[in-house]
């Protein structure tokens, strides 16, 4: 068979200027199988990043730049955002969210993303945040613009949830059947 398919192509190159100088007609199709191949291109794979390793010791301060409208993260090693309650993350080249500052963090798509952070680029985003934190280090303590430090306003929620807890008590503790003499 070797022998075969390594003497037709001699064959063909003898008789092939023959036949092309005649007006003959010449084919040669060697099929095997009678269905065409269908060839379906593989899936492109999903690359899902590990949660990032994020370490913040302590809980940061977060200051609005006027022209962002969101909060930033500042004196972290971190891009760090904080928008509608949620905190949003970019490393390597992801973009995670989680609902503290400690994580867990989780990918999130680009068109998931809030508006005002799409809306955009990181580059011009770190710029805005150090030029106000320029101004924030200048005189924190004068500072006019918006900021907060997550522990501090999770600790006034906790005591205010306190509070509404001791009250709701106090007055379900007054009513019939708690044996409180009416």
């Amino acid at each position: 068979m070797k022998k075969f398919l390594a003497a037709v192509p001699l064959v063909l190159a003898v008789v092939s200027p023959v036949l092309a100088a005649s007006d003959v007609g010449f084919d040669v199709n060697i099929n095997v199988g009678n269905q065409p191949r269908v060839v379906i291109p593989s899936p492109q794979p999903v690359v899902v990043s590990a949660p990032p390793r994020v370490v913040i010791e302590e809980p940061p301060v977060f200051i609005t730049p006027p022209r962002l409208g969101f909060y930033v993260g500042v004196d972290i090693p971190y891009d760090i955002f904080y928008i509608s309650g949620r905190y949003y993350l970019w490393q390597d080249n992801y973009w995670y969210r989680a609902p503290h500052y400690r994580g867990p963090w989780a990918v999130v798509q680009y068109k998931s993303l809030p508006p005002g952070l799409r809306k955009h680029k990181l580059e011009r985003i770190r710029y805005y945040r150090d030029d106000e934190y320029r101004v924030y280090r200048s005189d924190h303590d004068h500072y006019r613009g918006k900021r907060f430090k997550p522990e501090k306003e999770y600790k006034e929620r906790r005591k205010a949830d306190k509070r509404r807890y001791k009250d709701e008590h106090k007055h379900r503790g007054k009513g019939k059947g708690h044996g409180h003499d009416d």
